[in-house]
């Protein structure tokens, strides 16, 4: 379900420079960052990815979304942890990307841990965002 234009609360903003091979900014200035190809893939590795961006990303969103979840269950989630991998490679259409997430959660059983963890990606805005476009696994 999408939201509309008078709903958005915050937006950011960033700006790139020679794509894969160059800089992203913010217009705060908060980020600033070279961005090469990694290694595996022909480039420099100097530099972060847009993989490593969008990893850092969607953890911290998820790492939210079982906080909001944990509220709701009433589970301990103090000192966890979420872990989000991305992957780029080829396919038809020139190259895709899969995530997998997975997350500690020192307080909680492993069924306890799995069920917050589904619960969490159904609310988490990056894995709304992803859901039918990509493979995202949870482990």
């Amino acid at each position: 379900m999408s939201i509309q234009q008078s709903e958005v609360l915050y937006t950011a903003v960033a700006t790139a420079e020679n794509g894969r091979d160059g800089r992203v900014a913010t217009d705060d200035g908060k980020l600033d960052v070279v961005v090469n190809p990694p290694k595996e893939m022909g480039g420099s590795g100097a530099g972060t990815n847009p993989e490593q961006l969008f990893a850092a990303g969607y953890s911290a969103c998820f790492q939210g979304a079982l906080g909001v979840v944990a509220r709701q269950e009433q589970a301990d989630i103090t000192g966890s942890s979420v872990t989000a991998k991305v992957g780029i490679g080829k396919n038809d259409d020139g190259f895709g990307i899969i995530v997998e997430i997975s997350a500690a959660i020192p307080n909680v059983d492993a069924a306890t841990a799995r069920n917050l963890l589904e619960k969490a990606h159904q609310v988490c805005p990056y894995s709304k965002a992803t859901r039918g476009n990509i493979t995202v696994t949870l482990v």
